[in-house]
């Protein structure tokens, strides 16, 4: 029975949930049609304009033939191959080019500005990223899980520390911070700053967004790094943000993992099923939490197995120095 009313609990919240997603994308479309819609119709009257313009200049070209050019021109740019650079432009495919695109494939960023155009490249892509798909996502792993020992001694040390002046909740949140915080630091405001040096059309929101829109691994391709006519070192240029992106992503994955390990910010087991013949809200959060952070397509396999022994220790220890133990004692 307690099983049955647990489920229906969980039923209802997880229900409220898609109902409150359903109005969350409502709002996002009304939001983003009502900043976008005005820019986008000043844009389409200025191409209506300039087409208008170079028709009464250009009187030998109909409006067929101009409307025919400009539909291949669109069509090819859209697959990559841009109308505006000249001969001495490095093509898409070159090393650099390529690296940077082979990347964003095995991390599943995948900008879109640039595609395979063979058929022999769109399935090269296919049995290139169903390899390496699943290797780079076990290597992130691994390494978030080596990387979460030291920060879980770190976690040890403010225990041990600030045990006498805060609950475990808050020593964990205090430690949560500071991870965040190293996070936003080196993997979003340094780099936008350094973007914005380096690319000659952004500011620092857009180097800013494009950081945030990679790390996320939105990866919408309205900012590419490196792809400015005038760009030096492109190649080098390439490769190096290449392996931002890894680090950065495997930085995202550490402080997700971070997060997980404190149960109170666990908002999924207010919507997960108990386990059968256990209606307890603690193997509910096992449960949950053996699926790992969710993150980049995660495989299900718990990212800190290495840092377990660790974990006792935090668990005994802080249950050990709680306030309610002292008062016990």
């Amino acid at each position: 029975m307690p099983e049955n009313n647990s489920s229906k609990w969980t039923g209802l919240r997880l229900a409220l949930l898609v109902l409150f997603l359903v109005l969350y994308l409502v709002i996002g479309s009304v939001v983003f049609s009502a900043l976008e819609g005005p820019m986008e119709q000043k844009e389409i009257d200025e191409i209506k304009k300039l087409r208008a313009e170079f028709l009464g200049n250009h009187s030998c070209i109909s409006d067929a033939e101009l409307e025919r050019l400009i539909v291949k021109i669109v069509k090819y740019s859209e697959r990559g191959v841009s109308a505006v650079r000249n001969a001495t432009m490095e093509p898409n495919w070159s090393f650099g080019q390529s690296f940077f695109f082979a990347g964003t494939v095995l991390t599943t960023i995948g900008y879109g500005h640039v595609a395979p155009l063979s058929d022999g490249g769109k399935a090269f892509c296919i049995f290139y990223a169903l390899i390496g798909i699943p290797l780079t996502l076990i290597m992130f792993t691994a390494i978030v899980e080596r990387l979460n020992i030291p920060v879980t001694v770190f976690l040890q040390y403010l225990l041990n520390k600030m045990q006498h002046l805060a609950s475990p909740f808050h020593i964990r949140l205090v430690h949560l911070f500071l991870v965040i915080g190293l996070v936003l630091l080196f993997i979003f405001l340094i780099p936008a700053a350094i973007f914005t040096a380096l690319e000659v059309e952004w500011n620092y929101l857009d180097s800013f967004y494009y950081c945030f829109i990679s790390m996320t691994t939105i990866g919408l391709g309205d900012y590419i790094p490196g792809e400015h006519p005038d760009q030096q070192s492109r190649t080098v240029y390439k490769i190096a943000t290449t392996i931002y992106l890894y680090l950065g992503l495997i930085f995202m994955m550490l402080m997700i993992a971070v997060l997980y390990e404190i149960p109170e910010l666990n908002l999924g087991i207010h919507f997960y099923m108990a386990t059968a013949g256990s209606g307890d809200g603690e193997t509910t959060y096992l449960q949950a939490r053996n699926g790992g952070p969710n993150y980049t397509q995660q495989i299900d396999e718990p990212v800190h197995t290495i840092t377990k022994s660790y974990k006792r220790q935090l668990t005994s220890d802080s249950d050990e120095e709680s306030p309610a133990a002292v008062q016990n004692k």
